[in-house]
């Protein structure tokens, strides 16, 4: 299956529930890129932190191409992005999964600082010479989060989520297996 091509530049976001596909349809759009070597920029915490993560991550690694690098980067993915600006010649296709799992490092800092650092991500990401393809997950679909931190947790994902969208070139929403182009099927919301 071939979708449009991957621009040379720019942000690509993909989104969707746990489970749903999204990794796998990130890679996929990672698969098509013929500009350049990929670069997979691993945010969650390594294998061996708990055996479900560790399971987890065994797959998503089992099933990238032999010719992908990958980098465990956690909680330093700005530091990562600043050091890539102008790696390389064709610069990479960055593979970043995912945003969630690099929100969830921050969540004990105060709103100011949230912000400062959600500026300086996007400033790295806009940076970058390649395309950049962000997995983020979709919260907020289902129960009301029962814990201070999980609220906070969705509120600060799904305001980043609405930022970054401003600067993608292309969004997918993936669901159930299925992925939908969201800049192609809908309208932008207008501002509160």
């Amino acid at each position: 299956m071939v979708v449009e091509p991957l621009p040379e530049h720019g942000l690509i976001l993909v989104s969707g529930p746990s489970r749903g596909g999204k990794s796998a349809w990130a890679e996929h759009l990672a698969q098509q890129y013929t500009g350049g070597p990929v670069l997979y920029l691993a945010t969650g915490p390594g294998i061996g932190s708990d055996p479900s993560w560790s399971e987890r991550v065994a797959r998503h690694q089992d099933r990238r191409p032999d010719a992908w690098q990958a980098l465990e980067v956690g909680a330093e993915l700005i530091e990562q992005l600043r050091a890539l600006v102008g790696d390389g010649d064709p610069p990479p296709l960055l593979l970043i999964d995912s945003l969630g799992t690099w929100l969830a490092w921050y969540l004990d800092e105060t709103q100011e600082q949230w912000g400062q650092r959600c500026d300086q991500l996007i400033h790295a990401l806009v940076s970058q010479r390649g395309p950049v393809v962000l997995v983020l997950e979709e919260t907020g679909w289902g129960v009301v989060p029962a814990t201070a931190v999980g609220g906070l947790f969705r509120d600060r994902l799904g305001a980043l989520q609405q930022v970054l969208m401003q600067h993608c070139h292309t969004a997918w929403l993936v669901v159930a297996g299925r992925a939908i182009n969201l800049i192609e099927h809908s309208l932008p919301v207008p501002p509160a």
